[in-house]
């Protein structure tokens, strides 16, 4: 279900947000964007497969050792696994029907 936030979202760079299992975006121009869309259904998909809770504390152990080592909040978060699985596949918006199973693992 996808939810215009712009309340919630108003004063960030996030142009859409996943949490299982609304995708929330900060403009309703937004829902027309099928790149950004499907990267959000993408994380949906992640969430999922780790039953949701496994997600977010995955996510977030791996954005802050991510950014231990690079020391940089943009890159530790371009280099989290679930967000490289989904910037590397946004564009292809058939991407969902032949994904693999913990496809994210690759981009460790």
């Amino acid at each position: 279900m996808i939810i215009v936030c712009q309340r919630l979202l108003k004063n960030t760079k996030i142009s859409g947000i996943t949490l299982f299992p609304f995708i929330l975006l900060r403009e309703k121009k937004y829902r027309q964007n099928k790149t950004l869309i499907n990267h959000e259904k993408i994380h949906i998909r992640q969430q999922m497969e780790l039953l949701i809770i496994p997600f977010y504390i995955w996510y977030l152990s791996e954005y802050y050792l991510k950014y231990l080592r690079y020391r940089n909040p943009q890159l530790a978060y371009r280099n989290i696994s679930f967000e490289r699985e989904a910037y590397a596949n946004e564009q292809d918006l058939n991407y969902l029907k032949k994904r693999k199973f913990w496809s994210f693992i690759s981009y460790i």
